[in-house]
Parts: structure tokens; C-alpha cells; sequence
């Protein structure tokens, strides 16, 4: 297959709607598209941290129109769906923490999967849509806990409340695209990317942002499992794949309405420890962990993804390793504690990823 580039003729002045723009992962996406010359609109509740990556990057300043609303909603999210008449929607808007769904299941898993199935009934009202990518998680897949990474072909699963929801918006997302979107001409994949790294994360119990925290505190970093493995990138990996995807959506829609994997290169599969020991060796100034052994409820021990269908059939593939990826995300952090301009900065990431990317391919 020819190579695969981020191109920015296919972005320039496409409407495209990301819901879920004030996260994390939505944010990075929504600067990314609109650096493309995409008319990027977003729907999403308010920034669910603060500070946020929305906030400090002024995403909102940078993109078409950022609307305000729950996705649970269904008729006033329709009516702007509607207003908008977007071409491609990027689904992001979910309750996105493990640990959160056992506090809050209810929620959790009304977000995750009745926000799915709301967002494709406003899509059947809505003739504009050609394109639809639906982002779940790694975690959909039944996990036994093998060291062999899961494959598209794999069956959904969950031990915990967040992890069944992300496998019910896969299976919710299959029935509607062959229900409905085949016949009405409308593209549906789906997109599972591993623990996502970067600037701008400040959600609570992800390793990360409680890393930054506790250094800024001369406090050491309290691991709930430092012997976990998985599936470490920075966002701007899962993000490309994402852009690669819906530029094959547009073009070849039936070719490419199903479900992908985009996760780091085996190697990059690392322990939670040998994360954190980067983390402190690079950050300095006496930064160090410790083991955590309060009680925490179950997350899985063991955890891959077999990408080699997006390597093959979109010609993606992961650039930024696992040390890189890390100081990446540590110069965001250290730069916003400087005080500097995290839009440009954020940008400027953006920007060097992409070259890198398109020299690559």
C-alpha cells in the first residue's frame, strides 16, 4: 500500500465535530485539526480538571466553536449536531477512569454507553455526516492477562465498569453500522489506543499527573502497581492514527469502517516501575516513588495490542519510544510550571511530531 501521510489538503476547511474537546486526548486533537485547516467544532461538559490541557493550551480561543452540553441529552445535542452539519465526527466525551467507575458505575456506564448510542441516533437525523470514528479504549477487550497483545478479532470484555462499557460502545458500534450506516453511506470505525501519555493531563490516579504532582510537592510518588504492564505512548501517537483513519474513511469508506488498534511497539510495553523510575531520574531535584499498599480496586495486571493491522493497511506506525514520549511530556510540565505560552508550546509539538511523522513515512 502507498504511504500513508497526515495531509493537510484533505483537512483544509472540513467540518469536523469532536465531542469530548475539553479532555485530554480532545484537546490535543482538537489544536491538531485545527493547525490542519479544519473547521473544528466541539461538544463536551466542562473541563472535568483544573488545570486542564484546554485551558492551558486555549484550545477553545484556537478552534471554530466549542459548545457546552451532555451528550445525554439527546435533543439538544441532536439540534446542535444539526447546526453544526459536520463531515467527519470524532466521538471522545466518556467517564474515561478505571477508578472512577468503580465509585460512580451508574455513571460511568450511562456516559459510555448510552452517549454512544445517542451520538449515532443524532447521526442518523444528521445528512451531512460521511464520517464517523468512535474512540473506545484497550481496555474492551475480554482480558485473561496474556503477554500475547490483543487483536481487532478479539472478544469484548470488562472486569470493572469502565472496561464493559468501552466493550458495549465496540458492540453497540457494530450493530449500528450494520444496521444502518453500510446503506445510508455513512463510514463507522472504531479506535482502541493503550495508556496515553502527555502535557495537559491532570485526571486524578494516572501515573503521570500524580507524578508531576507529587515532584512539584518534594513528595514521593505513591504506585499502586508498580509491577502492571502496559501499553505506554504519547498521545500524539494514537492521535495520528486517528487523523490516518479518518482520511481513509472519506476516501475508501467500506474498506475501512471496522474496529483498530493503536498502540506503542512491543518494546515500549513496560512496567509501571520502570515508568516511574524515568520519571524521577529525569525530572531531578530528589524526585523518587514508593510502593502504595492501601487496598485499590482491581485494574488488570497485563495488558497489549497487536497493531500490526494499522501497520500494514494504514502504514501507521508508532515513532516516539517510550523514552522519548516520556521527555516530550515532561518538557510540557516543566515548561507550563515556567510560565511559557502552552499553546504555542503545544503547537510547536504538534508541529515537530508531524514532520517527524511525514519524513518517517
Amino acid at each position: 500500500m502507498e504511504d500513508m501521510v497526515i495531509e493537510e489538503s484533505f483537512w483544509k476547511g472540513r467540518r469536523v465535530l469532536i465531542t469530548g474537546h475539553t479532555g485530554f486526548k480532545g484537546g490535543w486533537l482538537s489544536l491538531w485539526l485545527t493547525k490542519l485547516g479544519a473547521k473544528v467544532y466541539g461538544y463536551a461538559i466542562d473541563p472535568p480538571n483544573s488545570p486542564s490541557f484546554f485551558k492551558e493550551a486555549k484550545v477553545e480561543s484556537f478552534i471554530e466553536k466549542s459548545i457546552y452540553g451532555n451528550i445525554l441529552d439527546i435533543e439538544i445535542f441532536t439540534k446542535k449536531m444539526l447546526d453544526i452539519s459536520p463531515e467527519i465526527v470524532i466521538h471522545m466525551a466518556a467517564q474515561s477512569l478505571v477508578k472512577n467507575s468503580y465509585s460512580n458505575p451508574k455513571l460511568t456506564l450511562s456516559t459510555n454507553i448510552m452517549g454512544t448510542v445517542n451520538l449515532f441516533e443524532a447521526i442518523r437525523k444528521t445528512p451531512s455526516v460521511k464520517a464517523v470514528l468512535n474512540i473506545t479504549s484497550d481496555k474492551c477487550y475480554e482480558n485473561n492477562e496474556t503477554d500475547i497483545g490483543y487483536t481487532e478479532k478479539d472478544p469484548m470484555g470488562g472486569f470493572d465498569p469502565y472496561s464493559c462499557s468501552k466493550g458495549c460502545s465496540e458492540l453497540i458500534s457494530s450493530a449500528y453500522r450494520h444496521s444502518f450506516f453500510y446503506n445510508s453511506g455513512v463510514a463507522l470505525a472504531t479506535a482502541r489506543a493503550g495508556n496515553v501519555i502527555g502535557g495537559g493531563d491532570w485526571a486524578k490516579d494516572r501515573i503521570i499527573p500524580d507524578a508531576v504532582r507529587a515532584f512539584q510537592n518534594n513528595k514521593p510518588l505513591l504506585v499502586r502497581n508498580p509491577k502492571a504492564t502496559r501499553p505506554w505512548q504519547h498521545v500524539l501517537e494514537p492521535l495520528s492514527g486517528y487523523i490516518l483513519l479518518c482520511q481513509r474513511l472519506i476516501e475508501s469508506p467500506r474498506d475501512f469502517s471496522e474496529g483498530w488498534n493503536f498502540g506503542p511497539s512491543f518494546g515500549d510495553v513496560s512496567t509501571v516501575s520502570k515508568v516511574v523510575d524515568i520519571l524521577s531520574r529525569n525530572w531531578g531535584d530528589g524526585a523518587s516513588w514508593t510502593n502504595d499498599n492501601r487496598y485499590h480496586p482491581h485494574e488488570a495486571s497485563l495488558l497489549g495490542l497487536d497493531c500490526s493491522k494499522a501497520n500494514t493497511r494504514l502504514n501507521w506506525i508508532p515513532i516516539w519510544h517510550l523514552d522519548r514520549a516520556l521527555t516530550e511530556t515532561l518538557q510540557w510540565y516543566k515548561s507550563w510550571i515556567d510560565n511559557k505560552d502552552m499553546n504555542q508550546f503545544s503547537l510547536f509539538q504538534i508541529d515537530y511530531y508531524q514532520q517527524e511523522y511525514n519524513k518517517y513515512e
